[in-house]
């Protein structure tokens, strides 16, 4: 299997099944529906935002699948627990669900007001523990059925700016853990996966609260959302993995910050505030942009999309995302090339 190709030879296993996607209006979400299209399958697109979700629905219908559009706002549970109701109701049983919606603050803690860190932490972290809930809930009677958490690197190592949102994938990791857990003591059928992302060109970075100086950009190298996309239907199809690394700067951060997480701290510290804005302006030190998205979606009446504004900036492939998937094989490739350097240099040696 070619590297770059995460999706082949796994073409039809979602086919005709119903996958739930929240967040599915833009951004990494609105790929992944593209995606669960392309395979055919039958999808339940869950978000805020009209003309985002019908417009995500025309895609899916354009790229061979199945759609249906239920609003709700992810942070409340009863909305969550209703669409899920709905969706068996119109489509048939639920075999897989797709956490994905987020929402965010650009700004240093202690610029965030405590009603601003309250709705991002609703909306990013419980926003999970709900779509979780609802869908253990339906999928337990059945004993069968896959939850897919959209994770990031952040879930390892935090970045200034960035407090309320780390702090809700870090959130997700521990109860994701702890459910998964639960989950195979009972011996259940159901299974839950992670996949943690890179920097990934979407309109999040035009459509979320800011109150820096410069305007909010990912932090280089940045993916596009196809990339994500395509690893995380794999994961939907694949989800007897813990989880999966997309990107290699996940790789390396998840790894480092293992090794030495001190060192990535004073790093940060000089580095991640810049980092992550661009047309920097002698502007004072909190600026507010709007509200973004936090509290009203921006696709109301706007079309964002699935790519951001860094499109002449980001990769449409990972390598690495195929070694995430296939451990087995790339270990045996590498013990194969270790065995061969081997030989040569023993022949070589044999032969002076």
């Amino acid at each position: 299997m070619a590297p770059n190709d995460a999706t082949a030879g796994n073409h039809n296993s979602l086919r005709e099944k119903v996958v739930v996607v929240t967040g599915a209006s833009g951004g990494v979400g609105r790929a992944v529906v593209r995606e669960l299209g392309a395979q055919g399958a039958k999808v339940a697109l869950v978000a805020r935002g009209t003309t985002g979700l019908g417009a995500a629905a025309v895609d899916v219908g354009a790229a061979g699948g199945q759609a249906r559009v239920f609003e709700a706002d992810l942070a409340h549970y009863e909305q969550v627990r209703q669409a899920a109701e709905r969706i068996e109701a119109e489509m048939g049983p639920i075999d897989v669900w797709i956490n994905v919606a987020f929402s965010s603050v650009f700004a240093k803690f202690q610029d965030i007001e405590p009603e601003e860190f309250e709705r991002t932490t609703k909306v990013t972290y419980l926003g999970y523990v709900w779509g979780t809930k609802v869908a253990l809930d339906l999928m337990r009677s059945r004993n069968r059925g896959t939850i897919v958490q959209a994770g990031s690197a952040l879930t390892y190592r935090a970045i200034p700016l960035q407090s309320a949102y780390c702090g809700a994938k870090h959130a997700i990791k521990g109860f994701t853990e702890s459910v998964r857990v639960e989950l195979m003591s009972e011996g259940s059928g159901i299974e839950i996966t992670t996949v943690q992302l890179p920097a990934v060109n979407t309109p999040q970075f035009d459509w979320v609260r800011s109150k820096l100086r410069g305007r909010p950009q990912p932090v280089p190298p940045i993916y596009q959302p196809e990339v994500a996309a395509r690893a995380i239907v794999f994961a939907a199809a694949h989800p007897e993995r813990k989880e999966y690394w997309v990107g290699i700067t996940t790789a390396l951060t998840i790894l480092a910050n293992r090794v030495a997480p001190a060192l990535l701290d004073r790093y940060l510290a000089r580095t991640g505030v810049k980092s992550q804005q661009a047309e920097q302006g002698k502007q004072p030190d909190t600026v507010d942009r709007g509200s973004g998205n936090l509290w009203e979606p921006k696709d109301e009446w706007n079309d964002y999309g699935a790519h951001g504004a860094f499109d002449d900036r980001a990769h449409g492939r990972s390598p690495q995302v195929w070694l995430s998937q296939h451990r087995m094989q790339a270990l045996l490739a590498g013990a194969g090339v270790a065995a061969t350097a081997v030989l040569a240099r023993t022949l070589r040696r044999r032969s002076r």
